[in-house]
C-alpha cells in the first residue's frame, strides 16, 4: 500500500517506496541518515519511526531559519563596523545597557561581544575605541542609575503632602548652619535663658513625617530611594523638591519640627530633656563660608570685637559642644588635624576646597546632633519602641533595631534621627518618635519583620551610594591633578602600599611602595595618563 503522506511511518517502509525494492543495509542507512538530518521536515516518533511535519509548522520553521540568517547577517555587519572603528547607531543607543546590564540574547550584545573577542579588547575598551564613552563620569553615572534608579532619577506622579494639623509655635529664634549648596535643611538650633540661671538648648529637626501618611506615594519613594545620593557637582534627593521645600527649615518661616529641649547648667551639664512637636520660627540659615570668617578658633581665642548674627548663642554653644565631647571621652586637642573636602565641577573644571574638620561651627553642630541621636535612642529604648540604631562594639559600624553601644562615638546608643529629609533611617525613626511623644501605637513593634527589611535595604543602599560618591570623587581628584599639572604630589602612608595624597580626598595604591610605617611622608611620581 505504501507510505501515506500524513501517516506515521517506519524508515524501512519509506525506503521500500523510494528504492522500489527491499533496501539494502547501505540504502536503509542512507535514508535514515537523511530523515534524521531533516528535523524541520520529519518528526521522530520512536525508534526508526517518523512523521511528516505539518505544513504550518514547516513554514514557521523555515521562516525561523530565514530570520536567523538575516540576524546573523546583521550581527556580521555590526561586527565589521565595530572592527573598523565605527559605532553602529543601534548599538550606540544601547551601549550603556550593554556595558552594565546586557541582555545576552540581544543581537546588539552578540555583535558587541563578538567584536570584543575578535579584537581581543575588553568591552569597555572597545566602547572607548569606537567613541561610545563621552566621559568617565557619564559612564559611571549610567551604571549607577541603571542599578539604583532603573526608572530614572525623576519622581513621576505622586500625591502631594497631606495638610498639617495645627501646631503650637515655639517662642524661640532658631538658626541653622549649613553649606551654601544645602537645600535639605534638616536641623536648627536655639538657645534661651531660664530664670534659674540655666539655659535651654533647642535642637529642632525638620518634620516631613507629619505630612507624609503611611503607605502614601511619598513614603513609598522614601522606602525605595532610602537616602539622598551625593556626588561632586550634583545630588539625587530622596524626596521631591516640592516636598523638601515644604519641610526644610527655611529662614523666615515657622517650620514644623520635632524639638528636643535640653536644660543645661552653667557648668554645661544637661539636667533635663523635653520633647515637643511644634512649629519653630527659623530666623536665619547661616552658611559655612560667611560664618567661618567670623566664627573660628582664632576669633574664639581672641575676640576681635566684630559683631555678627547669633554671636552670643554660637559662642556659648561651642563651649557646650566641647563639654559634650569631653563627656563622651572623645576630646583630644592633640589629635592630628583632619580635613573635609568639597569637590565642585563647573563646565568640566574641578575646584577642591579644604576645611579643617572639628572647626567650631562643625563641632557645635555635630555634638548637638550626637546628643539628640543618643538621647532619642535612649528614650525609644525605654519606651520599648524599636528604631534603627548605629552600633559599634569593635571594628565595623553596623545597624540594628535594638540599642547597643557605639564605642566610636562614646555613647550608649545612637539612633539616626536628625536627617529625615535625607535618610530613610531618620525618617522611620521620626515616625517612631512621634508615636512615643504622642503616646500612640508605633508603626513598627518589636520584632517587626518589615523594620528589619527596611534596615537591611537601607544599610546596603546607603553603603552603595557612598561607594559611588567615592568613585566619582576619585575620578575628579585624578582629573584635578591633570588639570593642575601635578605630576609629583606628596602623600602620607596609610598602611602597606596605600597612601593618601596631600590636600586631596584621594587614596592610591603604590605597588612599589616600601614597607613604611603609617603616616610616613613620601612623594609620588607618575607618567601622564588620560581620564
Amino acid at each position: 500500500m505504501g507510505v501515506q503522506p500524513d501517516d506515521e511511518f517506519g524508515y524501512q517502509d519509506l525506503a521500500a517506496d523510494y528504492f522500489g525494492h527491499q533496501p539494502s543495509a547501505a540504502e536503509a542507512a542512507a535514508l535514515i541518515s537523511r530523515l534524521h538530518g531533516a528535523p524541520m521536515y520529519f518528526y521522530k516518533k520512536g525508534k526508526g519511526r517518523y512523521k511528516k511535519a505539518p505544513q504550518e509548522a514547516l513554514q514557521a520553521a523555515l521562516a525561523g531559519v530565514e530570520r536567523k540568517k538575516r540576524e546573523q547577517e546583521q550581527i556580521d555587519g555590526w561586527v565589521a563596523e565595530l572592527k573598523a572603528g565605527a559605532l553602529p547607531e543601534a548599538i550606540r543607543s544601547q551601549l550603556m545597557q550593554l556595558l552594565w546590564k546586557p541582555d545576552k540574547n540581544a543581537l546588539e550584545f552578540k555583535a558587541f561581544d563578538q567584536a570584543s573577542r575578535e579584537l581581543n579588547l575588553p568591552p569597555l575598551r572597545l566602547a572607548d575605541k569606537v567613541g561610545g564613552i563621552p566621559s568617565v563620569p557619564d559612564y559611571l553615572m549610567a551604571g549607577f542609575l541603571m542599578e539604583y534608579f532603573p526608572k530614572g532619577a525623576g519622581f513621576g506622579k505622586y500625591a502631594p503632602p497631606a495638610e498639617l494639623l495645627e501646631l503650637p509655635v515655639a517662642a524661640v529664634r532658631a538658626f541653622s548652619i549649613d553649606d551654601a549648596n544645602t537645600t535639605e535643611i534638616d536641623d536648627a538650633l536655639s538657645v534661651e535663658d531660664l530664670p534659674n540661671g540655666n539655659k535651654r538648648v533647642g535642637i529642632h529637626i525638620a518634620a516631613p513625617t507629619l505630612g507624609v501618611p503611611q503607605d502614601s506615594d511619598i513614603e513609598k519613594m522614601v522606602l525605595s530611594r532610602l537616602s539622598t545620593a551625593y556626588f561632586p557637582g550634583d545630588k539625587i534627593t530622596m524626596l521631591p523638591d516640592d516636598v523638601v521645600q515644604a519641610f526644610t527649615l527655611q529662614e523666615g518661616r515657622d517650620c514644623p519640627a520635632f524639638s528636643l529641649y535640653v536644660e543645661v547648667t552653667p557648668a554645661f551639664e544637661p539636667v533635663a530633656f523635653e520633647n515637643r512637636i511644634e512649629k519653630v520660627p527659623v530666623a536665619a540659615n547661616l552658611r559655612h563660608a560667611e560664618l567661618e570668617q567670623v566664627f573660628n578658633e582664632e576669633t574664639l581665642a581672641n575676640d576681635p570685637g566684630v559683631d555678627y548674627p547669633f554671636k552670643r548663642e554660637l559662642t556659648w554653644l561651642w563651649q557646650f559642644a566641647e563639654a559634650l565631647e569631653k563627656r563622651r571621652g572623645k576630646y583630644d586637642p592633640t589629635r592630628p588635624a583632619q580635613h573635609d573636602y568639597n569637590i565642585d565641577v563647573v563646565d568640566g573644571r574641578v575646584s577642591i576646597t579644604i576645611r579643617k574638620r572639628g572647626a567650631p561651627m562643625d563641632k557645635l553642630v555635630s555634638e548637638l546632633m550626637i546628643l539628640a541621636n543618643s538621647e532619642w535612642g535612649r528614650m525609644l529604648a525605654e519606651a520599648d519602641i524599636p528604631a534603627m540604631y548605629r552600633a559599634q562594639s569593635m571594628g565595623k559600624v553596623r545597624m540594628t533595631t535594638r540599642p547597643e553601644p557605639h564605642i566610636g562615638l562614646g555613647v550608649a546608643q545612637y539612633a539616626w534621627s536628625t536627617s529625615p529629609l535625607r535618610r530613610a533611617s531618620d525618617f522611620i525613626n521620626q515616625r517612631q518618635l512621634a508615636a512615643m511623644i504622642r503616646g500612640e501605637k508605633p508603626q513598627f513593634a518589636q520584632g517587626d519583620a518589615m523594620l528589619f527589611a527596611i534596615l537591611r535595604d537601607f544599610d546596603a543602599t546607603y553603603g552603595a551610594y557612598l561607594s559611588f560618591q567615592d568613585k566619582m570623587e576619585h575620578y575628579w581628584c585624578l582629573k584635578y591633578l591633570l588639570q593642575e599639572n601635578i605630576t609629583e604630589p606628596t602623600a602620607a602612608v596609610i598602611k602597606e602600599d596605600l597612601v593618601r595624597i596631600d590636600g586631596l580626598p584621594l587614596r592610591l595604591r603604590i605597588p612599589a611602595c616600601p614597607n613604611w610605617h603609617a603616616a610616613t611622608a613620601c612623594s609620588c611620581r607618575w607618567s601622564r595618563w588620560t581620564c
